[in-house]
């Protein structure tokens, strides 16, 4: 019997103070999905509890289970809502999330994370996660770049480490790529995921997809011009297994603003489908690695690791330059501090300095000396990030490489074993 499940995403934009008109669309989101009753609804941004506990309440009765995964120092935005009782969850929170002191950015102070849900649908077990990674601020200048490669790099390390047992996975969220871009093209390729705007037939939506529009109110077109009309940053994607097979039936997504208002839900499009499951009378194989696929992963992996590797190269520069600005905030400061100590061991002499130039001065050199330290420490961790994740990088290039050499050998085996 095949069961329809209905999948929403959003990212909401909910940045308390900040964000626009953001009561009356966290009214309007409600509005909509209490009439359009999704199965699993997977909200992002959103960053106040407040509003997670409004919607959770404006939801009772459509979505009587709910989560709101809680990382970071304002949270880390993930909310879900879902129709199934939600049996079991999971936050794991990434190790790079861009740098404190570019404050008005402010992705480093929302723990940007991965959250898992567990799902039980007619005898089924869904695991579905509901992700953000850090914002492209840049296309030219992407000072991120790194910082995103590692966070896809632990998206897909954690979705393939915990889906074991999993019938059907679902993966929805802001992703902040473009399709193309390296880390959707890791997670895609290494997990096995499907991307339900490639899949379906039946598509209703802005342009080519996209979920970042010129036409919403709310977008900086200034950093859509290289783009055209939009961008597709957000999405859906799915996958089955050997014992359901999973197909998406349609996919819409909703087009700038709504009727009846002058602006959108937010400044993203929501995406909204429809995935069929079918469970399979017999269980099949899943499908083995051919040379292609292979080939193609280690390309990726490879691509990825260099990224990182550039990356890393950054921290180290920026790392060194903390230290050295930090000796030279050390060596003011001793030297601030002998002169304070001349009137000490030189009876009646007096300060060389006015008093409130001395101590202004001093004062400037600790807070050089604070800075430094606190930055070369956040670097230092930055670095372990990056390293850590080039070497599990290098030994998976090895992995596949070493499984690549023994396809030729299986395809004979097997070839000799038919013949026998």
């Amino acid at each position: 019997m095949t069961i329809r499940l209905r999948i929403f995403s959003l990212n909401c934009w909910g940045i308390r103070y900040l964000s626009k008109h953001r009561a009356q669309r966290y009214a309007m989101i409600g509005d909509l999905l209490s009439k359009d009753q999704h199965d699993v609804v997977l909200l992002q941004e959103v960053w106040s509890e407040k509003d997670f506990h409004f919607l959770k309440a404006k939801l009772a009765s459509t979505h009587p289970h709910s989560h709101y995964f809680k990382s970071g120092f304002f949270g880390s935005g993930l909310a879900a809502f879902s129709k199934h009782r939600i049996h079991d969850v999971f936050l794991y929170k990434y190790s790079l999330n861009g740098y404190p002191y570019m404050a008005h950015h402010g992705d480093w102070f929302g723990g940007k994370a991965v959250g898992k849900l567990l799902l039980n649908i007619s005898g089924m077990m869904v695991h579905v996660y509901v992700t953000h990674l850090h914002a492209e601020y840049s296309r030219e200048q992407d000072s991120y770049l790194a910082h995103r490669v590692v966070q896809a790099w632990e998206l897909q390390n954690f979705i393939r480490h915990t889906c074991a047992g999993a019938d059907v996975v679902i993966l929805g969220g802001d992703l902040n790529m473009h399709p193309e871009d390296l880390g959707v093209r890791l997670v895609r390729s290494y997990c096995g995921l499907k991307d339900c705007f490639a899949e379906t037939a039946n598509f209703d939506g802005c342009e080519q997809g996209f979920t970042h529009i010129t036409d919403n109110p709310f977008t900086n077109n200034h950093e859509l011009i290289p783009f055209g009309e939009g961008i597709r940053i957000d999405y859906i994607l799915f996958k089955g297994s050997g014992k359901v097979d999973v197909s998406c039936e349609s996919l819409s997504t909703t087009k700038g603003s709504v009727p009846g208002y002058d602006f959108p839900y937010s400044d993203h499009e929501a995406l909204s489908t429809d995935l069929l499951l079918s469970p399979l009378e017999n269980e099949k194989r899943e499908k083995e690695c051919t040379e292609v696929n292979l080939s193609e992963l280690i390309n990726i992996v490879t691509e990825a690791r260099t990224e990182v590797k550039v990356g890393l190269h950054c921290a180290e520069r920026m790392r060194y330059t903390a230290a050295r600005t930090g000796f030279m905030g050390l060596v003011l400061l001793l030297l601030e501090l002998a002169i304070a100590a001349v009137p000490i061991f030189s009876l009646g002499t007096e300060q060389p300095f006015p008093k409130a130039s001395f101590y202004l001065l001093g004062a400037l050199c600790f807070t050089i000396l604070l800075s430094a330290t606190f930055l070369y420490i956040f670097y230092t961790m930055e670095v372990k990030s990056l390293q850590g994740a080039e070497d599990q990088m290098r030994l998976t290039v090895g992995s596949l490489q070493e499984h690549l050499k023994e396809l030729p050998k299986d395809k004979e085996h097997t070839k000799k074993a038919a013949e026998a």
